[in-house]
């Protein structure tokens, strides 16, 4: 594999990460479910995942920029494993609205046990590792794009758990944007 094909596979994944967030902001916007704490962990971890990507674009692919983003897929897939076992009991209807009869955490350990798979599959081919004294690729319109993208998508996140939860620890089953809540009393 190439460098070229690295840093385009690189910024197909900051797509898919954006869509990920994308559609877990979508139903927090559209269906008014506020995320719980787990689930905003869940979204952290999405953020982080973008990290390895983001570097590989800008500084040229390297084995440690993947290992940072296992690492955030490794930590997101024990949060979603420990929301799963929170509604594991029969008769338990889960955190959410489920899409596809699936709830978005078992979405999400889903997402992130895909994510560990193709980060170690990425992590075979040395070829994308050569010539580390180049100068940095410099990303397309393309690859720039995902970037920004992922940023403005991780801001909004950030800016609706603010209003969510403001100072404070979230609430375990938010019904309110705390911050707002207390504007308009």
């Amino acid at each position: 594999m190439t460098r070229g094909l690295a840093i385009t596979l690189n910024a197909l994944s900051l797509y898919a990460l954006a869509g990920v967030l994308a559609a877990a902001f979508a139903a927090q916007l559209l269906l008014h479910e506020l995320p719980c704490p787990l689930c905003l962990l869940q979204r952290v971890q999405f953020a982080m995942l973008a990290i390895g990507p983001i570097l590989n674009i800008r500084f040229g692919p390297r084995p440690g920029h993947y290992a940072v983003s296992l690492l955030a897929a490794v930590l997101g897939a024990v949060v979603s494993i420990r929301q799963i076992l929170l509604h594991i009991l029969p008769g338990d209807p889960g955190y959410g609205t489920a899409l596809l009869g699936t709830h978005y955490y078992t979405w999400a350990l889903i997402g992130f046990a895909a994510a560990i798979v193709l980060l170690a599959s990425m992590l075979l081919f040395d070829r994308q590792f050569e010539d580390r004294a180049q100068t940095p690729i410099v990303a397309g319109f393309f690859a720039g794009l995902a970037v920004w993208l992922v940023v403005a998508l991780t801001a909004a996140n950030v800016a609706s758990t603010f209003l969510e939860c403001g100072l404070a620890a979230c609430a375990d089953n938010p019904v309110v944007y705390e911050m707002l809540q207390h504007r308009s009393q």
